[in-house]
């Protein structure tokens, strides 16, 4: 590897670390701009679109490059992936009403009209997008359609056929009834066993705590994902009629 290419690397650019190493830092280090995730570097990219290839908006740790390639190495799917930067219309990003085995409480999309955020569009070939389906148990991917969701380049050009994963547990809501935004996960589990003893009880008093506890035993994830419900903490995202039935 030559000097050029040694100032691509994930370690280089700040992006080595995956959310699944280091819980409390989900989502994870994104990219500042749009680029190629091929292997350990992140590679300029020639075009924003990919034909053949299917885009994905990731509003949690998908958009991580280590996360991103850490999964596709577990199952081989080696080839690279462009990651485009996007102004998405329509959804925001919620919290996930189950805690996952890798220690956090995951990002899910919300239902959010008018509002727009800067999220990263990956596009996947066939045996990326398999493989990215097989670590998203707690999800489904659905269909983003127009007009009401609208996915923009920073070309300018709106994607027609853009799809994400909706978390079939609901998410948690702000105490209105209304889905909380991700605050990232130091501060949202701070706040979530602030305001729970029975939550407290079970992953300890301290956001360390709670990931430790977490990763070291999936029925006690299973256990506080149940608790989230029985506390009425859940509610709906507002994208579930986007599931094909």
């Amino acid at each position: 590897m030559d000097a050029r290419d040694e100032h691509r690397t994930l370690e280089a650019l700040g992006l080595a670390d995956a959310p699944r190493d280091h819980p409390l830092s989900y989502p994870g280090a994104w990219p500042s701009g749009s680029g190629l995730l091929d292997g350990d570097e992140l590679l300029p990219l020639d075009r924003l679109t990919h034909p053949g290839r299917t885009p994905v908006v990731a509003v949690g740790s998908n958009a991580s490059p280590a996360q991103l390639r850490h999964k596709m190495a577990e199952s081989g799917a080696v080839s690279p992936i462009p990651m485009v930067r996007a102004r998405v219309t329509g959804i925001d990003v919620g919290v996930s009403a189950h805690i996952s085995r890798l220690g956090y409480v995951s990002a899910s999309p919300v239902n959010a009209p008018g509002a727009a955020r800067q999220l990263f569009v990956i596009w996947l070939d066939a045996d990326q997008l398999a493989t990215l389906d097989a670590t998203e148990p707690n999800y489904d991917r659905v269909l983003l359609p127009a007009p009401g969701f609208r996915v923009e380049l920073e070309n300018g050009e709106a994607l027609l056929d853009t799809f994400a994963y909706v978390n079939h547990h609901g998410v948690l809501h702000d105490g209105s009834g209304s889905p909380r935004s991700h605050p990232g996960q130091r501060a949202l589990l701070s706040e979530l066993l602030s305001g729970s003893r029975a939550l407290r009880k079970l992953f300890g008093e301290t956001p360390e705590e709670f990931c430790r506890r977490a990763r070291a035993d999936a029925r006690l994830c299973e256990q506080g994902t149940r608790l989230f419900t029985e506390e009425n903490l859940v509610t709906v995202s507002g994208l579930e009629h986007l599931r094909v039935r």
